[in-house]
């Protein structure tokens, strides 16, 4: 059996704390904190590459994949700005639009989780 300094409660030898004031048994401070290893501010994902997608996204949308209409044979145009296609007739290509939007949106986060900060 132990004795705890504060209350002089007889304790079992296995308690680390007395049960009747909560004093430390074994004689080292009584400041909880100085057993947890220090606390670290959470990561926060990177705004500046966020915007960056962002921006990208916009750019995507006003300068699409344009591809031949469907009455001709397939063939990628390139990418123009929206209001003026590359040939007459032509459409956006709506599969490679949106492989081209979830890609940017993809990376964009990817990158903001990478380039987080600490």
């Amino acid at each position: 059996m132990q004795v705890c300094p504060a209350c002089q409660r007889s304790q079992p030898e296995i308690n680390r704390f007395c049960v009747q004031c909560g004093r430390r048994l074994d004689g080292r401070a009584n400041c909880q904190l100085a057993d947890r290893p220090p606390r670290q501010a959470p990561e926060q994902l990177n705004i500046t590459v966020l915007y960056g997608m962002v921006v990208f996204l916009i750019l995507a949308l006003l300068f699409p994949p344009w591809e031949t209409p469907p009455t001709q044979a397939p063939e990628f145009l390139g990418m123009h700005f929206i209001l003026s296609p590359p040939a007459q007739e032509a459409v956006v290509s709506r599969m490679l639009l949106t492989i081209e939007l979830v890609t940017i949106a993809i990376a964009g986060m990817y990158g903001a989780f990478l380039f987080r900060k600490k």
